[in-house]
């Protein structure tokens, strides 16, 4: 039973590696070639999330409402969609997601240490080797664009909001904890997504809702891939959001990273994947 649920838990992982990455390219097409406000779209993905989602969410639980913590989980998933797509204004988004992957590395020793979840010395090698790949990808220094820096917020919010959903898996149903996060985000940015309305055009329309139900199916799927195995099992996985974020690029934008940003981005998935290959034994574990 435990071997048919990390099974499924790979497989609603790859679907969400996919489907967000997808979400946010059309979040970039808004951002930079309709001149829409990042905050605007950021608001509208979480609006048109919960409108859409409401019906299939089953029985609602006001209670959950009540509880500090879903803000909180809901506070790090808004912020680090509203700092992704404000990174995607300027940067390719092959550059923003590798940049963002401070988040699984950060999501993994956070898990060791909250969540007293197991780690390795060889799987935490690879990560660190992994963060001198985000590096390369950033390229640290004076000159460093101001995308870049809200491409390393955006991993920041993430990596919590990973630890959070492992932390906070028994509270509710996944249907209601995706539905918690839509509404609490549509609440926050409400005022901000409302000095930012643009102009609707049919393009404007299609692509909001596109980016809000990529989003809205890929996050679903990480939930419930959250609830069948470790979240620092499951880590070494976001880094196929890397290949989505790479052929998006390519196929939308002809944008390609350059030579120290395409070995940063090979540094990651080598790394990544090889980490996820590691059987660490009780004997190696770190205490």
């Amino acid at each position: 039973m435990q071997q048919r649920q990390i099974l499924q838990a790979i497989g609603l992982m790859l679907i969400a590696m996919v489907l967000i990455p997808s979400g946010d390219a059309a979040g970039k097409l808004l951002v930079a070639n309709h001149g829409v406000s990042p905050l605007f779209v950021a608001w509208s993905r979480f609006l048109i999330g919960a409108v859409v989602f409401l019906p299939f969410a089953g029985r609602f639980e006001a209670r959950l409402f009540l509880d500090w913590r879903i803000w909180l989980r809901a506070v790090f998933i808004v912020g680090g969609i509203s700092s992704i797509l404000t990174a995607l204004r300027t940067e390719p988004i092959s550059n923003v997601y590798a940049i963002f992957f401070v988040g699984p590395i950060l999501s993994y020793f956070l898990s060791a240490m909250l969540l007293k979840e197991q780690i390795s010395r060889s799987r935490t090698t690879l990560l660190l080797i992994g963060f001198g790949g985000v590096l390369l990808v950033v390229k640290p220094g004076s000159d460093m664009g101001a995308g870049a820096v809200y491409a390393l917020l955006a991993g920041a919010f993430y990596g919590c909001y990973l630890v959070a959903n492992r932390w906070l898996v028994t509270v509710a149903r996944p249907r209601m904890m995706l539905l918690s996060q839509l509404i609490i985000g549509a609440l926050l940015l409400t005022p901000l997504g409302i000095a930012g309305i643009p102009q609707l055009s049919a393009p404007v329309f299609s692509l909001s809702m596109l980016s809000a139900i990529a989003s809205l199916l890929g996050n679903l799927a990480l939930i419930l891939a959250y609830r069948r195995a470790e979240a620092s099992k499951l880590a070494p996985l976001l880094y196929v959001q890397l290949i989505s974020a790479a052929t998006l690029g390519a196929v939308l934008f002809d944008s390609w990273p350059d030579t120290l940003a395409l070995l940063g981005i090979s540094i990651l998935l080598t790394t990544g994947f090889a980490s996820f290959l590691i059987r660490p034994k009780p004997a190696a574990a770190l205490s």
